[in-house]
This record gives structure tokens, C-alpha cells and sequence, in this order.
């Protein structure tokens, strides 16, 4: 057996190191540029959209998400949720296979069974495994994740929690075959199987990676017809933004995502509209995105840092969110790409999201009553108040910052690294910061999380370190409400006190803006900016 694997491996090899990259040419292949680079394909470790976008065309979980955020069934074809939301059953399909590869017998791929569930899910909770996603099963009771036969997978939870299917959606959740995980342990990196509509071919790191079509891929389309449509999807790691815009220009990529100051004005005008010089050549696609951008206070009176914060002053924090013009804001710094940040904190895109809540709009007169209020008219005697970005947001911290100086409100820009910036974030020493939450789950519970008082950093998302008992009874009064409509009430309620404590500044919501070349077709988007392969043609 050893010898036949061997000989395997070194048939791989070969067809590997003469494989004519004139071969993913062809017209059915999806190019994209990846900037950032790809650390693993591992999906234990798909914590960003870096990762999250392969591991989506490779693996699948036994849940699914369409472009409306509804969760259908993927491998398991149904479910029942029991015990008032704490046990839930999983049937699973009979016909989904791993992709095929020479540790399988014969070469092949082997049917999904429960237990593969059971490894896999496990697996992320493993402390040798070092998930990044370990905590969405923070809730599950031990030893909750059982196979009970084949083909049904159970989990318990401690307590209900009605977002949790939308948790399963998650990458993280992906089936694997435990015999090839167990055989190349931290090389599965770059040896992945699973079961999606693309599996694995070659990966060149820093140069490129190629995923061709599953032929044994189990779902199809509406009319009967196998998918994926395309042959291949081939990822390049042109890491500067100009290259890589050129490129695109070029047809040798096929799409382009996300705004970045070297082609926004370019394919942009000022009110949001694709520049029409392109329309001949490029689709724009674009929609709301799970996505707040917003500046958070500390408010954490025990840490040092805060002893003398002007920013503990709840009505100093108000008077910074009514003194600058988000529209303005975002016409000439965002294009219009986004919306301007009245409602709250819950982004729009989310079923809980509501227009009727208006939070703060831009009105200099309550500024000035404010700081009046406060004890510093006109900003006299108000200390300088330092606001810690990353380079990427400078331009919308010196657009506050010289909106603000006109009431008297003297803010200071300091601009760190990314890696010390979320360190000290997550540590709590710094008092007003730039921010932003990336849904992982389409249930507002995602973004209200930040600030349950349960949860401060560095052990929970709770950077702001409020603390209100309120909010945390509201909090635990939603996780037991299985009525959405019930729920989002509740939400809102936590919304208001969120905006009314002016925790946080809310800047925008931000959208999902794709660029696309005429002979895509079927290529969509959604609001999680998920990358969806599957019924794409060329």
C-alpha cells in the first residue's frame, strides 16, 4: 500500500511540475486577482474574505445562505430544530463525495457520512487545531456534536440562540474528510479536499492558484443541469492595486471588488454611477453590504487611559456625532458608494434594519448646546482628543477632524500599523478609535454582541467596554425570543440605548461594489460579499 501511495504522489508530482499553464486559458476559466495573498485553504482558519472566498468554492456545510440571506439546506436536505431551540437534528443527503483523491480507495471520493460532521465541527473547538472559529460553538453543550447513524447529525445547545443556523453558514462549518486531514495535519493547508463545486489543483503561493471543476459536484440548477458552469477558477497575487486595475482593463481578470483610491475616480463619478466611458466594457454591480463602519470610546473608567478622557462625557461624544456632515462625507470621500450612518448601529441589508430609527444627523446647533451642557462653549478648555486609524481611513479622520474644528473640538489623528492598531484595540488602550464589523452571520445579534457587557475584550468583541443592565436584560430577552418580529423589537430597543449612550460614532454602511467584465454571466452578489461560483459562465 505504501509503495502504490508513493507512486501516486510522484504521478501527482510530475503532472504537477509539466502542468502548461496555457491550459487555464481557456474561455471557461474565472480569473481573479487575490492582493493580500492566500495563507491557507484550510477552512479552520477562513477568519477573512481573504481565505472565506476559496474556501467557498472547495467545501461545503450542512447549511447554505442565498443572495436574501435565507438559509437553505446544502448537505443536510432538512432539519428540525427541538427542546424550544436547544436540539437540532440534521438528515443529510446520500449523494454528496468528497473530491476524489489517491488516499481514497481507488482514487475516489468517498460519500460524506455523519461522522465526518461530527470530526469536523469538533475539529474547530480542538485547541491543537487553533480555529479562529472556535467560539461560534461556545453554546454548544459538551460533547453536543453527535452522529447518531449515517445520516443524521444532532447538536445541542447550553441555551437557545435563533441566529445559530446562520452560524452553521460560516466556513468554518465545512465538512472534511477526517482520514486526509489526519495524514497531512498542518499541510492540509495545501492539500485540501471537500466536497465543493471546485476542488484543488495547483497552488504556486505568491504566484497562482488554480481550482478546476468537481465533476461529481452534487447540486444543479433549476432546470436539472449539473454544476458548476465553468471549468476553472484561476486566483493571481498581484499585491499592487494599480497592476491589478490594469489587468482588469486588460480582460486578464475577469472582476475587480471593493474601492480603492487608485481607481476610484476612475470608474466612479461623484454620484455613485459607473464613469459611462466603460459602459461598453464593465458591469457594476453593487448593494448593500453587512458592513458599519464607525469610531468608537472607551469607556472603561478603571483602565489608566480613561482617568481624565474627555470622551467619558456621554454629552461630549454626542456633540462629536451631530458635528460632522456623513453625506458630504460620502459623495466626495466614498463616491456615494455606501450609506450615510443615521440609523443606528445595525446595518442596512439585515431584516431588523430600520429607516424610522434616525440616530444622528449633522446639526451644528446641537453641537454647540452640547458642549455648552457639557461645561466647554465653543470648545473652550475642551482637551485634545486623539483618534487612532489605520492609513486606509485617514481621509475620513481628517474629514471629521476638520469638520469638528470649526465647533472648537480639537481632535488628534495618530496612524499605526494594522497588527499593533488591533492589538491595542482589543487591549484596551486606546480611547477613541476607527472601527468597523463585518457581519459573520446575518442576524443583528452579531453586531448588538459588541456591546453585552459579558463580552469586553480582550475575551469578547466588546471593545467599547459598555456597560449598561439594560442592555444586557434586553440582550438575554432576545436570545429566548424565536419570533423574529419579537426579536427585532428587541434589537431596536438596544439600538436606541446604543445611539443614546453615543457609544460609538456611526459612520457608514458600507456596500458590496463589484466590476465585472461583459462576458460574465450569472455572476451576482450579496450582502455578506461572499464569492458564489457556482452558476457563473463565460
Amino acid at each position: 500500500m505504501r509503495i502504490k501511495i508513493i507512486f501516486y504522489f510522484f504521478i501527482i508530482v510530475l503532472f504537477s511540475s509539466c502542468y502548461n499553464e496555457t491550459k487555464i486559458s481557456h474561455k471557461n476559466v474565472f480569473r481573479y486577482n487575490e492582493s493580500k495573498g492566500i495563507a491557507s485553504l484550510d477552512p479552520a482558519y477562513a477568519k477573512s474574505q481573504v481565505l472565506i472566498w476559496p474556501a467557498n468554492q472547495l467545501y461545503n456545510g450542512l447549511v447554505q445562505m442565498d443572495n436574501d440571506l435565507n438559509i437553505l439546506p446544502c448537505i443536510a436536505k432538512k432539519w428540525v430544530v427541538l427542546n424550544s431551540g436547544i436540539t437540532y437534528k440534521f438528515t443529510l443527503r446520500d449523494d454528496v463525495y468528497f473530491h476524489n483523491h489517491i488516499l481514497f480507495e481507488n482514487g475516489l471520493g468517498r460519500k460524506v457520512t455523519a461522522k465526518d460532521f461530527e470530526y469536523s465541527l469538533n475539529r474547530i473547538t480542538n485547541p491543537k487545531t487553533a480555529s479562529p472559529g472556535a467560539w461560534i460553538f461556545n453554546n454548544v453543550a459538551e460533547n453536543g456534536i453527535k452522529a447518531l447513524n449515517d445520516s443524521v447529525v444532532m447538536i445541542q445547545l447550553k441555551s437557545p440562540f435563533p441566529a445559530f443556523l446562520g452560524l452553521l453558514t460560516m466556513q468554518y462549518c465545512s465538512v472534511l474528510p477526517f482520514e486526509i486531514v489526519e495524514h497531512f495535519g498542518t499541510d492540509f493547508r495545501n492539500n485540501p479536499v471537500g466536497t465543493g463545486p471546485f476542488q484543488f489543483k495547483i497552488w504556486k503561493e505568491n504566484e497562482k492558484l488554480v481550482l478546476v471543476k468537481n465533476p461529481n459536484y452534487f447540486e444543479k440548477d433549476s432546470l436539472g443541469n449539473n454544476l458548476p458552469y465553468l471549468d476553472a477558477v484561476s486566483i493571481t497575487f498581484i499585491n499592487d492595486k494599480q497592476s491589478e486595475f490594469l489587468e482588469f482593463l486588460k480582460g486578464n481578470i475577469d472582476f475587480i471588488s471593493g474601492l480603492n483610491a487608485t481607481n476610484k475616480d476612475e470608474l466612479i463619478t461623484k454620484n455613485g454611477k459607473l464613469n459611462p466611458k466603460y459602459s461598453n466594457q464593465i458591469k457594476m454591480i453593487n448593494q448593500p453590504y453587512l458592513n458599519t463602519e464607525y469610531l468608537g470610546f472607551l469607556l472603561d473608567t478603571t483602565k489608566a487611559i480613561t482617568k481624565s478622557s474627555p470622551v467619558l462625557n456621554k454629552k461630549i461624544r454626542q456633540a462629536i456625532n451631530y458635528g460632522f456632515d456623513r453625506q458630504k462625507m460620502m459623495k466626495y470621500l466614498r463616491n456615494s458608494i455606501g450609506t450615510p450612518a443615521i440609523n443606528g448601529f445595525i446595518p442596512k441589508g439585515l431584516p431588523s434594519f430600520s429607516e424610522e430609527f434616525v440616530g444622528y444627523t449633522y446639526d451644528p446647533d446641537k453641537t454647540r448646546k452640547l458642549l455648552i451642557e457639557a461645561g466647554f462653549p465653543n470648545g473652550v478648555g475642551l482637551p485634545s482628543i486623539v483618534l487612532t486609524t489605520t492609513s486606509d481611513y485617514l481621509d475620513l479622520c481628517e474629514y471629521i477632524q476638520q469638520e469638528l474644528a470649526q465647533f472648537g473640538i480639537d481632535i488628534s489623528i495618530d496612524v499605526s500599523t494594522g497588527a499593533i492598531f488591533r492589538d491595542m484595540v482589543a487591549n484596551s488602550k486606546i480611547n477613541f478609535f476607527r472601527g468597523s464589523w463585518i457581519a459573520d452571520y446575518p442576524d443583528a445579534e452579531n453586531y448588538l454582541t459588541l456591546f453585552y457587557s459579558k463580552n469586553f475584550s480582550p475575551s469578547g468583541p466588546n471593545y467599547t467596554h459598555y456597560f449598561n443592565s439594560e442592555y444586557d436584560k434586553l440582550y438575554k430577552q432576545a436570545m429566548l425570543a424565536v419570533n423574529d418580529s419579537v426579536r427585532y423589537d428587541i434589537y431596536n430597543k438596544m439600538n436606541r440605548l446604543i445611539i443614546d449612550d453615543a457609544v460609538i460614532v456611526p459612520l457608514y454602511y458600507d456596500e458590496v461594489i463589484r466590476f465585472v467584465n461583459f462576458d460574465i454571466y450569472g455572476f451576482e452578489s450579496n450582502p455578506m460579499n461572499l464569492l458564489n461560483l457556482k452558476q457563473v459562465k463565460k
